[in-house]
């Protein structure tokens, strides 16, 4: 630890007219997983200890790589780090060492913070950094002298934390954050979605996951409750909505696909989810047929689309639904969130008009700072906004294709790498996708496209049904030369360690399946 300019007030040192959550609720639960639950007070406490061990190691303003399992203590180490001055990248305990290595070589990590259940995983990536354990991290005695020093010299642009997706070419990539885009984006979702000290979450996204940011820092910045929701529950839908009545969960921000399962087999004809009054949703197209089926269930609760990437903190637009769709239509991804703006570009440069398709673009205070050791990829996504030649001005392309509809809303086609060149024609593989949930029986829906052979394949799951059917329902709905070569139907689809539908894995392995 080596401050500077010591005794200057810091962003984070400004009166608030309320106290904050732990001062308010010390005796309030706010995180808690299957077998453990922690107060405001207890939270506070833990992480202030963390911080004082992270920087009594002489870690101060670097990376710290959290390996822990999804659970409360994972979520005491990121804090902690954070308490540190340092910026945290969380490491899923299931990832497989190649990939935790090839991160460790962009990321460089000062230190390593691992909980006790995933020390083995230390030894297989011969890493010759500082190690520090959870538990002697967490029972250290708090310097707040130390950590007062460090608040004071915190910066807003400060790195938060690096959050790495999967790169185009195999190699992750990190997303640097900064506490300022996360201020700044949580103030727009807790007042959006109205989280207060009465939401209970019930989190389905792991903490290496952007949508996770929402849940996690939403809760410690309105006084929430958040509930880790086991992932095995997803396998037993029933139990899952007893977990949620148990724990009274009455918000939930999750992938399509784990909504979907609970729509396929109807478990809310069985049993209902007594207190859930708000259900967000993002990471992936939410297809509507799965939709109307919890929104006929669910008459009364909020139903929100949410979207953006991973560099625009988590989001960038959202639609609030306020009306019926067919299920064969695409949900609005809606506008632009409040001190944040979007707009789409098309390729000759200029403006997208209503009805025209473009690449959208984000600007604004919810934007990332790059990618960490990654000048290239950086330069290439980070750019000047094209349509402001008067002063500097960096803005991200998202890689996503848009289009205005006539209510002023924004709808998605598909991403820029999903759109093929097949028999001359341009093709947004979500748009064949959207088409084929207007097929009666179908559960879920995904198109690949084989470029060595030039083929469109549907995959689907649901009920047994003659190919030329579903032909048929798609010709109603699409060109010929959008119309899939091959279709497929398998038991259950594909999902990858987001919880979203392993695309990839159905391009590799289709001819298998």
């Amino acid at each position: 630890y080596s401050p500077h300019r010591a005794g200057r007030p810091g962003p984070f040192r400004e009166k608030r007219r309320i106290p904050p959550p732990a001062d308010r609720f010390p005796e309030k639960t706010v995180f808690a997983d299957e077998n453990k639950s922690v107060t405001y007070g207890e939270f506070l406490k833990t992480v202030q200890s963390i911080g004082s061990k992270i920087a009594a190691a002489g870690v101060y303003k670097a990376p710290v790589a959290v390996i822990a399992e999804r659970s409360v203590e994972n979520l005491a180490a990121m804090f902690g780090v954070l308490y540190a001055g340092c910026f945290y990248t969380v490491i899923d305990a299931d990832m497989p060492a190649e990939r935790i290595k090839a991160i460790f070589e962009t990321l460089n990590p000062a230190a390593v913070l691992v909980t006790d259940a995933c020390k083995s995983i230390i030894c297989e990536l011969d890493f010759g950094g500082t190690v520090l354990y959870y538990n002697e991290a967490a029972e250290y005695a708090p310097n707040k002298e130390v950590l007062r020093e460090i608040r004071n010299n915190a910066l807003d642009t400060d790195p938060a934390y690096v959050l790495f997706t999967s790169g185009s070419t195999g190699v992750p990539k990190g997303a640097v954050v900064n506490h300022r885009s996360v201020l700044a984006y949580i103030k727009w979702y807790a007042d959006t979605f109205k989280i207060n000290e009465n939401t209970f979450f019930g989190s389905q996204t792991p903490f290496y996951f952007s949508m996770s940011v929402s849940d996690v820092f939403s809760t410690v910045y309105a006084g929430a409750e958040l509930h880790i929701i086991p992932k095995t529950l997803f396998s037993f839908p029933m139990n899952l909505i007893r977990f949620m009545n148990e724990r009274r969960v009455n918000t939930i921000y999750w992938v399509p696909s784990a909504l979907s399962i609970v729509a396929n087999l109807k478990v809310l004809d069985y049993i209902m989810p007594e207190y859930l009054e708000k259900v967000l949703f993002a990471g992936e197209v939410m297809p509507v047929k799965p939709l109307n089926y919890w929104r006929e269930r669910l008459p009364n609760a909020l139903f929100a689309n949410l979207f953006g990437p991973t560099e625009t903190t988590d989001i960038c637009t959202y639609y609030i639904v306020d009306r019926k769709f067919s299920d064969g239509e695409t949900l609005p991804i809606g506008r632009a969130c409040d001190n944040c703006d979007v707009f789409a570009v098309k390729e000759d440069g200029t403006e997208a008009k209503i009805g025209e398709e473009g690449e959208l673009y984000a600007r604004g205070s919810f934007l990332a700072m790059g990618y960490y050791n990654n000048p290239e990829k950086t330069a290439a996504a980070f750019v000047q906004n094209p349509l402001n030649t008067a002063y500097p001005e960096t803005v991200y392309k998202t890689g996503d294709l848009v289009k205005l509809n006539e209510n002023g809303e924004l709808i998605y086609i598909s991403r820029k790498d999903f759109q093929i060149k097949h028999m001359g024609y341009r093709i947004e593989l979500g748009e064949i996708e959207a088409a084929a949930y207007a097929s009666e029986g179908l559960s879920s829906a995904a198109v690949v496209y084989d470029k060595q052979k030039d083929k469109i394949i549907l995959i689907y799951t649901g009920r047994q049904k003659d190919a030329s059917e579903i032909m048929n329902a798609l010709k109603s709905r699409l060109p010929d030369y959008m119309l899939p070569q091959k279709i497929i139907r398998i038991k259950a689809m594909p999902i990858n360690a987001n919880g979203k539908t392993d695309r990839k894995w159905l391009t590799a392995n289709y001819k298998n399946i």
